[in-house]
């Protein structure tokens, strides 16, 4: 037994690196896709829940999973009702920003989400951690103002991007409720189902295609965003330090921006290069267990790039 935790630890940070990179292709497969941005969200969970119901279904206990109470059901509802918020917002900000800007300032939760634990704690933060707050700020008003002088279109993007990691944070917050005492997959797959059945009204009165004629892109949107690179990445935090995930973090805009030059020839600027290196430094301190108090500091999520629930 103890040979065999030590052999899921030692492949922990690989499964997550992993995880990071199959979600940094999420923004490609937006913009690929020929159905509008709410449509793809919606896609992507209705693909994506039943999946994820079955790999539930295969990795139950005999046993069976423990009656799940009213209250749990309402945090795990509002959190399918965050998390269609956050998708909807960020898809409709993949196709008006750079790719590498929709990945990191999407991952804006994993500053914004200590900030509710502050707040809601009454303890301010250590210097170190209101550094790297700061520190954070500036990097997206870097990023903003890059986007602004670029066109108003990239700024639109960049704004829609910071909304949806408002919603991300709503979502962490109910789901870090509404998941005690049960499994982080089956939490997951009914917020997914949640967020399909919201996203359906939507994503028929929003513009554009419904239906799409090729299915290949939603299909790798689906299982990489929300089933492989989800699974991984629930599969192996609870095994990494905070300093490890925050690590990597830094794989997903890097290959969203590789993948945008690739695809579609953007090329990131010196500002832009400049706000993205305040956003990574920022959220490297912040994960520090010296930036934050303990009971802060295991809440901070180590990316967005869809659903994610902390342990």
């Amino acid at each position: 037994m103890a040979r065999a935790m030590v052999a899921a630890s030692r492949f922990a940070f690989p499964l997550f690196l992993l995880g990071s990179i199959v979600l940094s292709a999420g923004p490609l497969f937006v913009r690929l896709a020929d159905v509008g941005e709410v449509q793809s969200a919606f896609w992507r969970l209705a693909i994506g829940a039943p999946l994820l119901f079955l790999l539930v279904r295969a990795t139950a206990s005999r046993d069976g999973a423990p009656a799940r109470p009213p209250r749990i059901t309402i945090w795990l509802i509002l959190g399918g009702i965050f998390f269609a918020g956050d998708l909807a917002v960020w898809h409709l900000g993949i196709t008006r920003t750079a790719m590498a800007n929709s990945t990191l300032v999407g991952n804006s939760a994993a500053f914004l989400f200590p900030v509710w634990g502050y707040l809601t704690m009454r303890r301010w933060p250590t210097k170190t951690a209101g550094f790297a707050l700061a520190m954070a700020a500036c990097g997206i008003a870097l990023l903003a103002g890059q986007s602004a002088s670029i066109s108003r279109e990239h700024l639109t993007g960049d704004l829609l991007c910071l909304v949806a990691a408002i919603f991300y944070t709503a979502y962490l917050i109910v789901m870090d409720k509404g998941r005690q005492g049960h499994g982080a997959l089956p939490a997951l797959a009914f917020a997914t189902l949640v967020g399909t059945i919201v996203l359906f009204p939507l994503a028929l009165i929003a513009p554009g295609a419904f239906w799409p004629t090729d299915w290949t892109p939603l299909l790798l949107l689906a299982l990489s965003s929300q089933v492989l690179g989800q699974g991984l990445i629930i599969y192996a935090l609870p095994q990494l330090p905070p300093v490890a995930s925050g690590v990597g973090l830094l794989i997903q805009p890097a290959f969203s921006g590789l993948l945008g030059y690739l695809w579609f020839g953007e090329v990131l600027a010196l500002a832009d290069i400049a706000g993205i290196a305040l956003i990574f430094t920022a959220i490297l301190i912040v994960r520090r267990p010296s930036a934050a108090q303990p009971e802060i500091e295991k809440r901070v999520p180590p990316s967005l790039g869809g659903a994610q629930i902390p342990d």
